[in-house]
């Protein structure tokens, strides 16, 4: 099951075969309590209001079964804000410390969070100071895929370090990437 805030999304998913979509909010899901074994979250819970971000992290606690797992992906490290930031309507990054704090305030118990794309900060760190210096405004091209040589050397790198995290955590990254657990 999945959900989508659009019907956009609804009609994206249909299209490529995928019918069991819900048009809901992570805020507010439809389902039933302790409906789920697994719950991911993939880039959303960063662009939520304070209140809304807790109230969706609550609804994943709720819907998860007792030893159920969380998967969860948020925007890392504030000083990494910049113009992708706005085109994705991105309310905060997170640390370590911020990302456990919102998980273990809902009931969760932390098993595992790692920094990723880490081989991707420096030149995300050159960017964002590039941005600043110059007065770059956002635009469509923060968004698009890059050209295809660059991004399959993108994929290569990122490849050698999703293998690596397999063994080790990152000390930074544009991301965090959690486990968790609902306690039985």
């Amino acid at each position: 099951m999945g959900i989508d805030i659009t019907l956009s999304g609804l009609l994206y998913a249909a299209a490529r075969g995928d019918h069991a979509v819900a048009l809901a909010s992570a805020a507010s899901l439809p389902f039933g309590s302790a409906t789920f074994d697994l719950v991911t979250s993939f880039d959303v819970i960063y662009s939520l209001p304070d209140d809304v971000e807790q109230a969706a992290v609550a609804e994943m606690f709720r819907v998860l079964r007792p030893g159920g797992h969380l998967i969860l992906n948020v925007a890392a490290l504030e000083i990494l804000r910049g113009n992708h930031s706005v085109l994705s309507g991105e309310v905060r990054r997170y640390s370590r410390r911020t990302l456990r704090r919102a998980l273990e305030r809902a009931g969760f118990i932390i098993e595992r969070i790692t920094y990723t794309n880490a081989t991707l900060l420096p030149l995300m760190a050159a960017t964002r100071g590039l941005q600043r210096l110059t007065g770059h405004k956002a635009s469509d091209d923060e968004i698009r895929v890059p050209p295809a040589p660059v991004n399959a050397a993108l994929k290569g790198v990122l490849a050698l370090e999703s293998a690596a995290l397999r063994f080790i955590d990152m000390p930074a990254g544009t991301s965090l990437l959690c486990a968790a657990t609902k306690p039985r």
